[in-house]
């Protein structure tokens, strides 16, 4: 089934100009690998405050989408601007400026198991400003553990510490330079369904209390529905749905409602998984 074309105007920001509550705006993005679009004329908005949730089923697209925003990668067409900062046009040395105003929450956490805690918080700290005296550094660190309830555990290792934890310590991190966008790749995945509640509630607060803008990759519906404020859904590298969770959950295709219902025989999921397999050149 062919995902059809996005006709919400809030879809289009190409439209008009960069407005002041725009922290993000993507224009017709697509992405190609080995002649085909993962990523097919991608449009979307992120206004100031909002924690967009981006869903969809495996290998339709939103892990590439994220890589695009926070600027692993390139697209092969369209434009992304974070901040008002175009980063598609950006050199490597001039994406620096713009990395600064962003926290990034992997899905892994991808904290460095040689280090401590405390010093995986002071990591981008210290990479940004190198000339940052040890006693700001270490008051810094502890604002940022002390929000996520691992101030007392900043002398352990990854290693040493539980899942959850290591997703808190992660987070802290992500905040560790003050960003008013935060980025999370799948943030509760591996986490059992009362440390999920219990992280989502973390992020919600820590959101609403700092002013942080968020752009949340997950499959975890229940996790979607309970911390966005806005939804879209991508199929097949197009924009499927996108709303409110209301709209969402009102959306009048019945696929749309299959997915967000979790049912395996959904025409979304069903996409999704023989998408993944033609990138990959296997058979179904």
């Amino acid at each position: 089934m062919e995902a059809p074309a996005q006709t919400s105007a809030e879809t289009q920001p190409k439209s008009g100009p960069i407005g002041p509550d725009d922290v993000i705006v993507v224009e017709d993005v697509a992405k190609i690998y080995d002649g085909r679009r993962v990523l097919d004329g991608v449009n979307f908005r992120v206004k100031r405050g909002e924690i967009l949730v981006i869903m969809g089923g495996s290998g339709c697209g939103k892990s590439t989408l994220l890589r695009q925003l926070i600027g692993l990668q390139q697209p092969e067409e369209g434009r992304i601007w974070i901040d008002g900062s175009e980063i598609t046009q950006l050199t490597e040395e001039a994406f620096i400026n713009v990395r600064r105003r962003f926290g990034v929450l992997f899905q892994s956490g991808a904290l460095f198991n040689s280090m401590t805690v405390g010093d995986n918080v002071a990591l981008p700290i210290r990479e940004h400003y190198p000339n940052q005296p040890e006693m700001t550094v270490d008051i810094m660190v502890k604002m940022k553990l002390s929000l996520v309830g691992m101030t007392q555990f900043s002398h352990l290792k990854p290693a040493e510490i539980s899942g959850g934890m290591k997703k808190r310590a992660a987070l802290a991190r992500a905040l560790a330079l003050d960003p008013k966008l935060l980025f999370c790749d799948e943030p509760t995945a591996g986490l059992d369904p009362t440390r999920v509640t219990e992280f989502d509630e973390l992020t919600l607060k820590l959101c609403r209390d700092l002013g942080v803008t968020a752009v949340v990759v997950t499959h975890d519906m229940t996790s979607a529905f309970r911390i966005g404020t806005r939804m879209i859904l991508l199929n097949k590298g197009k924009i499927w749905a996108v709303g409110t969770p209301a709209e969402i959950r009102a959306h009048p295709d019945p696929g749309v409602k299959r997915f967000i219902n979790g049912d395996p025989e959904s025409e979304v999921r069903q996409d999704a998984d023989s998408y993944l397999q033609d990138i990959l050149g296997e058979s179904k």
